[in-house]
């Protein structure tokens, strides 16, 4: 069953909360990953390249302001989305063929 942090009284539990959200962030990032290729296959008729800074600068600027916006670190936080996006635009360069 699900707790809240403050329902945790162990560290088990604790753990076992962590394991879950782990386990759900991953989904997640498996999801974020079929929409990466999905734009990838937009892409190629469109004839748009993989790195499309407006939408990078976009992207990032987001993942800073709803970390601000939730007490988290912006600059730690933006830097996972860096790494996200830098990953992303590599695959999709590979699909799109554009590392030929």
């Amino acid at each position: 069953m699900q707790k809240t942090p403050a329902e945790c009284t162990t560290m088990s539990d604790v753990r076992a909360e962590i394991d879950r959200l782990d386990n759900a962030l991953m989904r997640l990032l498996a999801e974020r990953w079929g929409y990466i290729d999905r734009a990838a296959e937009i892409k190629r008729p469109l004839k748009l390249k993989a790195d499309i800074p407006a939408r990078v600068a976009e992207v990032r600027e987001n993942a800073r302001r709803q970390a601000s916006e939730l007490g988290l670190d912006p600059d730690f936080y933006e830097g996972i989305w860096a790494q996200l996006i830098d990953h992303a635009i590599a695959h999709e360069r590979k699909l799109l063929g554009e590392d030929e």
